[in-house]
């Protein structure tokens, strides 16, 4: 079988087992008005690496003669087309799988919607994506790459602790852009870390901290049981609205050391809750990442 029949049977093996997260991804991709996918023309001229060859790569972009010194099949690409790789971190932690009365998704499925709807905008635009986080750094490309996509963020997975790390040791092409989209609960000196990686090869982007709006408003009163989705943290509170103050007091607090984290990287520090549409974060994490594309 060649590689293009191999890459159609993958792809129709691919689409015959698309989970719902697809559907309500398109729907959410189709409601972000004003956010229109354009090709762009030209592959730039500039050499910058070879790579081995990924399903969805046409064959007018391998390089036989680089091809035909190994056993392996390498694409030749530019400076140009790898500065268009968007690596997006949707966090899928156990704090992720909160969701109160009030909101109508767990942040952990708010995240990996958003994730999904802006890979399906930058796939329109003809842009490379990949997703961090699920041992899975495959940089994909077109139709094919979506539904593969779907495939591995519908994956259920046992958390690993009560907190989600931004992810490290990824290597980055010099001057792409990523979304890490997270609660940010955690320690943050992995975040800091990733950012700082990610800032020494000119990557630029979005931190989007998801929220539920019970942990907004803090809307608790009498005696509460707080206990993280993990087990690993537990108070009993006899007055629960207490503590409304110095609660709203250390999300402040924290919320201010991720603007400052953002900053220093240069990058953009967002803000979603859960019960709010998705469609005006779905537009704001396109039109920031095609203004770092442009170098605004």
């Amino acid at each position: 079988m060649n590689q293009t029949a191999r890459l159609t049977a993958d792809a129709a093996r691919a689409a015959s087992a698309l989970p719902p997260l697809l559907a309500e991804a398109e729907r959410a991709a189709a409601s972000a008005f004003g956010v229109h996918g354009r090709r762009r023309a030209g592959p730039g001229e500039t050499f910058w690496q070879y790579r081995q060859a990924q399903p969805g790569d046409s064959m007018q972009s391998i390089d036989w003669r680089r091809s035909g010194r190994s056993d392996e099949v390498f694409v030749r690409e530019t400076e140009w087309e790898t500065a268009q790789t968007v690596w997006l971190w949707a966090d899928d932690a156990a704090s992720m799988r909160f969701q109160s009365k009030s909101a109508p998704a767990p942040k952990a499925q708010r995240a990996t919607l958003l994730a999904l709807s802006l890979a399906i905008l930058l796939e329109r635009g003809g842009e490379r994506f990949a997703f961090l986080g699920r041992n899975d750094r495959s940089v994909r490309i077109g139709r094919t790459g979506i539904n593969r996509a779907a495939l591995l963020l519908s994956r259920e997975r046992e958390p690993d602790g009560d907190y989600g790390a931004a992810p490290n040791e990824v290597v980055y092409t010099s001057g792409s852009r990523a979304v890490f989209m997270s609660d940010f609960f955690g320690d943050l000196a992995p975040l800091k870390v990733a950012m700082n990686e990610a800032a020494s090869r000119r990557v630029k982007g979005v931190l989007l901290q998801i929220v539920d709006p019970a942990e907004e408003a803090f809307p608790y009163k009498g005696r509460v049981l707080f206990e993280s989705i993990a087990g690993g943290l537990r108070y009993d509170a006899d007055r629960a609205e207490s503590l409304h103050d110095a609660y709203r007091e250390k999300l402040a607090e924290r919320r201010d050391a991720l603007k400052l984290i953002a900053r220093q990287a240069g990058w953009r520090f967002a803000m979603h809750r859960t019960d709010q549409s998705v469609s005006p974060t779905l537009m704001m994490l396109h039109q920031t990442l095609e203004n770092a594309r442009a170098g605004r």
